[in-house]
């Protein structure tokens, strides 16, 4: 039997992960999804977050989903010239699967420990007659502005995606004052980083770095 010694890694990042509308999320990771709202509401929302719905199909949380298309819809009551779709960047958590009409948990889900309702697609309930994928995530921190994916004009775009720039370098000046940077990473330090030395090379490593190589090989 044959031994490979092996020190080190390399992390390579995906920032922009797409679920097929069938798919079942995973805890833990980031997924592109969309929400149609108003010129306004997307004003709204980008600069304060997201708030909950207070009741809908599946209870109260943040609609969104992975479908432009749906997200392109709402609100339904909006002319084209009012409607924006926000492109997100979602953490689902731990995931209950809807997809019967009267489902027990269709507005308990959260109660059972659930962070995201997931309705999938052309799975046959009467009260989503389009057939199209949707979720519904409890807390609206797991859900934040990545990007706009339509807007009604260059002109509101431009502005949108202003404000968008405007509130990531807030938050990332947030974290660095109240936070600090791990040495190694240069990462936010919080929670803190464990250093410790690498056990092929001796070297100080922390297990957030996204590469390291040990000087010295078996």
């Amino acid at each position: 039997m044959s031994i490979v010694t092996f020190y080190g890694w390399e992390v390579e990042f995906d920032g922009d992960h797409h679920l097929r509308a069938e798919q079942e999320a995973r805890s833990g990771r980031l997924y592109t999804m969309y929400h149609g709202t108003t010129v306004k509401s997307a004003q709204d929302i980008i600069q304060n977050g997201f708030r909950q719905s207070p009741d809908g199909m599946l209870g109260a949380g943040v609609y969104v989903s992975r479908d432009q298309k749906k997200a392109e819809r709402y609100p339904l009551k909006s002319p084209v010239s009012d409607r924006v779709v926000l492109k997100l960047q979602v953490d689902c958590g731990k995931v209950k699967r809807i997809d019967t009409d009267n489902h027990p948990m269709q507005k308990t889900w959260h109660m059972q420990g659930y962070d995201t309702a997931w309705v999938p697609p052309n799975c046959g309930m009467k009260s989503v007659p389009s057939g199209l994928e949707e979720d519904c995530i409890w807390d609206p921190k797991r859900v934040e502005v990545a990007d706009i994916a339509v807007g009604p004009n260059t002109t509101v775009l431009a502005q949108l995606r202003q404000l968008i720039t405007q509130r990531k370098s807030q938050s990332t000046s947030t974290q660095s004052i109240g936070q600090g940077a791990c040495n190694m990473c240069k990462t936010p330090n919080h929670p803190g980083h464990v250093v410790q030395p690498c056990w092929g090379c001796g070297e100080n490593i922390c297990t957030f770095m996204a590469k390291h190589m040990c000087s010295v090989r078996p």
